[in-house]
């Protein structure tokens, strides 16, 4: 899609969080109005006839979009969020990041197995935050599983769609 606007709005960031990283931070695009209702209105059609019933907000930016999608398209909202996070019981899965390792955790009650389940993120890199969510919510055994992301970085030898390659994937900006 990669809309003009928001590649306009997006920084980047170089060596964050350490050395040889360049950080694409979307709080430029959720600070600017136009950029969140173009946002919310790609992710709108892409998904308006898919039946979704949940969407999976990964922590912490994907917890932005998510929730404002699951609002327009009358769907609940999850949290896969980082441990101790979530007051009740949980199920876990760890993954490596490309510059360490990480885990997500999902309340253990949060999917149901006739639910349509939309996870969005704010970023593909190496896929492993996404890989590892989709591992809990298949847990669930929901009937369908798609998955979202505003950037999906595909410079700078990062090969996430490669990782996620059997899910319906789609992006807002490819990089």
């Amino acid at each position: 899609m990669n809309n003009k606007v928001l590649l306009d709005n997006l920084r980047c960031i170089p060596d964050f969080p350490q050395k040889g990283i360049n950080f694409r931070d979307v709080t430029t695009l959720y600070k600017n109005p136009e950029c969140v209702q173009i946002m919310l209105n790609e992710l709108y059609e892409l998904y308006k006839d898919k039946g979704i019933t949940k969407i999976v907000g990964i922590e912490s930016r994907g917890f932005v979009m998510a929730s404002a999608l699951a609002a327009k398209l009358g769907a609940g909202i999850v949290l896969a969020r980082k441990p101790g996070k979530l007051p009740s019981t949980v199920i876990k899965e760890s993954f490596s990041k490309e510059y360490g390792v990480d885990t997500v955790e999902m309340h253990i009650d949060s999917i149901e197995e006739n639910d349509v389940v939309l996870i969005h993120d704010d970023l593909l890199a190496t896929g492993g935050t996404a890989m590892a969510v989709y591992k809990l919510v298949q847990h669930f055994h929901p009937k369908k599983t798609y998955m979202n992301f505003i950037i999906e970085i595909r410079d700078e030898g990062l090969h996430g769609r490669e990782l996620l390659k059997d899910i319906e994937l789609t992006t807002l900006l490819t990089i």
